[in-house]
């Protein structure tokens, strides 16, 4: 896997329905146990709610689970499952809280409304896509550095660090598949005096 789609932050939503409310919280989640801490939180938060529902899924192992928290089977935790798989996000975990307001939605009715309340909390949150990027370092000297830096964004790199000493040290991030354009560039500008080297690799948000 190169690219995987995720939540940039935490963030939540909300909306009633037939007095009944609905507060979709969702957060970045890259373990079980930090799906489960954020699932207590929300229920600590939310503990006079007559609902706490929940789903998540995690790219590591390809974990999915879901919780109905006492509604009727299949009308709320897979729902939200539903649209985390529909939307192809993962590392993030759903919890769609719901104060009863006392007027039965019925199974159609719960089924659209925590698919909605997973659905907002997501476009709160952001759906963002991470592409599997090259660490990248050159080496150049003081006169070459005005010309490198362009040329790192000129090829979609982001620098994250520079050392200034004798000559100049910049690392950069870049998509792994513009790093043999980026390195032929490099070395066609500098007329071969300077090269990359890959020195290590990371998701990074694209």
């Amino acid at each position: 896997m190169t690219e995987y789609k995720t939540i940039k932050e935490a963030s939540s939503d909300e909306f009633i329905v037939k007095k009944s409310r609905f507060i979709g919280y969702v957060k970045p989640v890259k373990t079980q146990e930090e799906a489960l801490e954020f699932i207590s939180e929300i229920k600590s938060k939310h503990w006079d709610a007559t609902h706490n529902v929940y789903a998540y899924c995690l790219r590591d192992g390809g974990v999915r689970r879901f919780s109905d928290d006492g509604e009727p089977q299949g009308t709320a935790g897979i729902p939200s499952l539903d649209v985390l798989l529909k939307e192809e996000v993962v590392d993030c975990c759903v919890v769609v809280t719901r104060y009863f307001g006392g007027i039965m939605l019925g199974a159609g009715g719960l089924v659209r409304a925590y698919s909605h309340g997973a659905k907002i909390a997501l476009d709160a949150g952001g759906i963002i896509t991470m592409s599997l990027c090259k660490i990248v370092k050159v080496k150049t000297d003081y006169n070459f550095y005005g010309r490198l830096v362009p040329l790192i964004c000129e090829e979609g790199g982001i620098v994250e660090d520079t050392q200034f000493t004798d000559n100049v040290e910049v690392i950069f991030r870049i998509p792994q598949d513009k790093v043999p354009f980026f390195e032929s560039r490099l070395v066609d500008i500098s007329c071969g005096k300077f090269h990359s080297e890959v020195i290590d690799e990371k998701f990074c948000e694209i």
